[in-house]
């Protein structure tokens, strides 16, 4: 695939859609496909043409902007066990078996491997969700991790300095990592990360001699996981959905 060419937030067309919150980037692939995608008053038929977003003007059958709807914004606590996905081929238990089954639909925001455990986000709002998770926002998120043996401040401050991860995972950015509960068999420490790259608490503290034996998300930007129960879930407050919305960069909606 071609390299983006230079230009302010410039992306694929499939993909300036989805962040305007007018379809999924399936769904907006099989709009450009029909015609039914305008940039600048032209009918694009490439989905993986560049645009750039905030100039261009880019409009799916007449619309610029999402029609007005409610958005729907849950916060889980995941167990051990389930995976993030809506569908699994190997059948086993998804996340979405512990959410409501009532409209709208939302999916989640990032990912927690089936070993992991703690706070997980779902919204309804696919520009939400793509902003969050984009690394220039550098929304930051809290994890307590269970490890094997004691950590030092040596190693504590190598993991905050970043740690070089295997194959093309490249190196970690900075970040915050305390101790919170020290002991000779396992310690706990407090991981706080503004990207997330595919296992990267784990790997981060393996580096420096310790195996993760549990990790639990305690925070995803403002939204804290408290005492909700495990396997539960709750609606955001509007406090709290505003919140997320200021953290991606958003407005949040009227």
């Amino acid at each position: 695939m071609a390299p983006p060419p230079p230009g302010p937030k410039r992306v694929q067309l499939h993909r300036a859609v989805s962040k305007m919150g007018l379809a999924s980037r399936t769904e907006a692939a099989k709009a450009v496909h029909a015609g039914q995608v305008r940039v600048n008053g032209r009918v694009a038929r490439d989905p993986l043409a560049w645009v750039s977003l905030g100039i261009d003007r880019i409009t799916l059958a007449g619309q610029v902007t999402p029609s007005k709807r409610v958005h729907r914004h849950l916060v889980l606590h995941k167990p051990k066990g389930p995976v993030v996905t809506r569908d699994d081929e190997l059948n086993r238990p998804t996340v979405h078996a512990l959410l409501p089954d009532d409209q709208p639909r939302v999916e989640a925001i990032g990912r927690l491997d089936a070993d992991s455990e703690g706070l997980l986000l779902f919204t309804s709002d696919t520009l939400l969700a793509s902003r969050l998770l984009e690394p220039g926002h550098k929304v930051p998120k809290v994890y307590q991790l269970t490890v094997r043996g004691l950590p030092n401040e040596e190693a504590l401050a190598r993991v905050r300095g970043g740690i070089d991860l295997p194959g093309d995972m490249g190196r970690t950015q900075p970040c915050q990592a305390r101790l919170l509960r020290p002991g000779t068999d396992k310690s706990v420490v407090e991981l706080i990360l503004t990207e997330g790259k595919n296992r990267q608490a784990r790997r981060m503290l393996a580096a420096v001699g310790h195996k993760v034996l549990r990790l639990v998300r305690q925070a995803f930007g403002p939204v804290r996981l408290a005492d909700l129960p495990r396997g539960q879930w709750r609606d955001l407050t509007g406090e709290e959905a505003e919140s997320l919305y200021r953290a991606a960069g958003l407005h949040p909606p009227a």
